[in-house]
C-alpha cells in the first residue's frame, strides 16, 4: 500500500474514528453504493469523515483538548447566604405631640439629674458639720472645765494675796517669823494660764466651713463664743505682763530654794506639809522698804488682773459657751 492510502488512516486514528465506524454516505437516491476498493484517498474524503462528526461530539472533543482551570477563577455570587440590610428609619413627618412628649422626658431627666445631685451636696454638707459640730463641741467642753478649775484658784489665790500684802506692809514684819511669808507667797503667787483648744474654731472661720450649718442662732453663738475667747486671751497677755514684773521683784526678797521644798508634793506625801512651813522662822533676802513696796504693789495688781480682767472673762466665755453646748447638743444629738 503506498504512502498516501495510509494518511487517511493515520487522521482517523488520531481522530479516535476507526475505519469500521466510519458508514457510507447515502446517495441523493437513497441507494448505498459499495465502496471501490480500488479507488485512492484523497483529501476530500479526509475532510468529508471531519464534517461527519455530530455538533455534540466535537464540542466534547474541543472541551476535552482544553486545560482544566480552577472554578474559583471567575466565580458566581451567591446570594443565598448574604444578609439583607434593610433601612429602619423612615423619614416621616412628626406630630407636634411628640415633639413636645420628647421635650418633657428630656426636661425630666436634667431636672432629676440636678435634683440627684443637689440631694448629694446636701448630704455631704450635712456630714461635714456634724464632724465640725462633733469636734467643737468636744473642744469647748475642755475649754470649760480648763475654765472653771483656773477660776477655781484665781478665788483662793486672791485670799492668799491679800494676807501676803498686809504682812508685807505690817510694821511688825522683822518680827514674824519668815515661814509665814514663804507660805502665803507660794500660795498666792502661782502662774496658771489659759491656752483655749481653739483649732476647730479657727478652721471654721478662717476657711469659711461656717456655711455647712444653717442654723443661723448657732452662727451667732459661734461668733460670741470666739470673740469672749479673743478678750479672754487679752487678758492672758497683759496677765503675764505683771506676773513677769512679779516674779523680778520675788526674787530679790524670797530664797527660791525655800519655794522649791515647799513645792516639792512629795515631802506633802511624808506629812511634811506646807503649815509646817508657816511656822519655821526662815529668812527673807532683804527687808528695803522700797523693794517691800514694789512687791506689794505688783502683788496688788496680780490680784486685781486674776479677779477682774481674767474672772470677769472667763465668766463670760463660760455663759456663752454653756449656750453653744446646748445648740450643738439639740442641733446634732451629741452627748
Amino acid at each position: 500500500m503506498s504512502e498516501e492510502q495510509n494518511i487517511p488512516e493515520e487522521r482517523q486514528k488520531d481522530e479516535g474514528v476507526s475505519p469500521k465506524d466510519e458508514q457510507p454516505r447515502p446517495t441523493s437516491r437513497g441507494k448505498q453504493q459499495p465502496e471501490d476498493q480500488n479507488q485512492k484517498p484523497t483529501h476530500k474524503s479526509a475532510e468529508s469523515a471531519d464534517n461527519l462528526k455530530s455538533p455534540t461530539q466535537s464540542k466534547d472533543d474541543a472541551l476535552q483538548s482544553q486545560p482544566a482551570t480552577p472554578s474559583t477563577l471567575n466565580p458566581k455570587p451567591s446570594t443565598s447566604n448574604m444578609e439583607v440590610h434593610h433601612h429602619g428609619h423612615v423619614h416621616e413627618k412628626k406630630k407636634w405631640k411628640e415633639y413636645l412628649f420628647q421635650f418633657l422626658m428630656l426636661f425630666l431627666a436634667v431636672t432629676a439629674g440636678f435634683f440627684m445631685e443637689n440631694q448629694r451636696e446636701h448630704y455631704v454638707e450635712r456630714q461635714r458639720a456634724k464632724e465640725f459640730a462633733t469636734s467643737l463641741y468636744d473642744e469647748i467642753v475642755n475649754d470649760t472645765t480648763r475654765l472653771k478649775k483656773i477660776q477655781e484658784d484665781f478665788t483662793n489665790n486672791s485670799f492668799y494675796l491679800d494676807t501676803l500684802f498686809d504682812l508685807i506692809n505690817s510694821p511688825f514684819l522683822k518680827n514674824m517669823p519668815g515661814g509665814e511669808l514663804y507660805f502665803y507667797a507660794v500660795r498666792g503667787l502661782p502662774n496658771r494660764q489659759f491656752n483655749p483648744t481653739d483649732a476647730t474654731l479657727h478652721q471654721l472661720i478662717n476657711s469659711g466651713s461656717l456655711r455647712y450649718f444653717r442654723k443661723p442662732e448657732l452662727i451667732k453663738a459661734i461668733s460670741r463664743y470666739d470673740q469672749s475667747l479673743r478678750t479672754s486671751l487679752r487678758a492672758e497677755e497683759s496677765s503675764l505682763t505683771i506676773f513677769n514684773e512679779l516674779r523680778k521683784t520675788q526674787t530679790k526678797i524670797f530664797n527660791l530654794k525655800v519655794f522649791q521644798l515647799m513645792n516639792n508634793w512629795s515631802l506633802q506625801d511624808k506629812n511634811d506639809s506646807l503649815l509646817k512651813y508657816k511656822k519655821k522662822n526662815l529668812a527673807i533676802l532683804t527687808y528695803d522698804p522700797a523693794l517691800l513696796a514694789e512687791f506689794s504693789n505688783w502683788a496688788i495688781l496680780r490680784r486685781g488682773n486674776n479677779m477682774g480682767g481674767r474672772v470677769r472673762s472667763y465668766k463670760e466665755t463660760l455663759e456663752i459657751a454653756r449656750e453653744l453646748i446646748d445648740i450643738l447638743k439639740k442641733e446634732y444629738h451629741l452627748d
